[in-house]
């Protein structure tokens, strides 16, 4: 069983490394997964670090039900929101749970980012949701979600951090790097006297042409 998908083992250890090195995440916060299958995903370990784990710590699980083996080795804690994730999205093959500085900041004011920047409406969509405040690993914080990830691509977590979704491991990742860098311009610009936000029909526009034109999946 432990080499089983090797490959999307391997890319789950190379990402968690990548999100360490831009600072995406610390020490053993966050959680990375990808769907294998129409019923199962990959998820990093809980509590291991980054740059010790390896790919047969990847737990594999069932996200119809939550079931995996219990060989030890125990999935992240937050696995049960992968699994609402990709029972609400079928389009959605990866996910990454961060703590990254700007986009917990706004996660912390609770506040929704507009669409500030034309990234930022492209591959995440008409803005960026807070999900309500619920305790972590807790059925509630899985619905909050969800419900804030609709239609989207991102979303905030109160007080907590950020998700970001993926048709691929590769499209999280630069998710997660377009959140940052809008985070980090919402918030400065608030300073210069209020960001200045996209329309929500030109913000639309822009995503969906990105989905079905220009993203990466689309060309497959």
């Amino acid at each position: 069983m432990e080499n089983q998908y090797f490959e999307h083992r391997e890319s789950l250890v190379k990402a968690g490394l990548k999100l360490l090195e831009q600072g995406l995440v610390s020490r053993t916060w966050g959680n990375i997964s990808v769907k294998v299958n129409e019923n199962e995903m990959l998820v990093t370990p809980s509590g291991k670090f980054y740059n010790e784990v390896t790919p047969h710590d990847m737990v594999l699980v069932n996200f119809k039900n939550n079931s995996y083996n219990k060989n030890g080795i125990k999935p992240s804690s937050e696995f049960k929101m992968h699994s609402g994730i990709y029972i609400d999205r079928k389009e959605i093959n990866a996910i990454i749970h961060t703590h990254q500085m700007n986009a917990s900041t706004c996660a912390a004011a609770r506040r929704e980012v507009p669409p500030v920047l034309d990234d930022l409406a492209q591959i995440i969509g008409p803005g960026v949701r807070c999900a309500e405040y619920a305790l972590p690993s807790t059925q509630k914080m899985m619905k909050a979600v969800v419900k804030a990830l609709r239609g989207r691509y991102a979303a905030l977590m109160a007080n907590h951090g950020a998700v970001c979704v993926g048709r691929d491991l590769d499209e999280a990742f630069v998710v997660c790097q377009v959140l940052e860098k809008g985070c980090k311009a919402f918030i400065e610009a608030e300073f210069l006297g209020g960001a200045k936000s996209i329309s929500k029909f030109e913000s639309w526009i822009m995503h969906k042409i990105y989905l079905q034109k220009y993203s990466k999946m689309a060309k497959k």
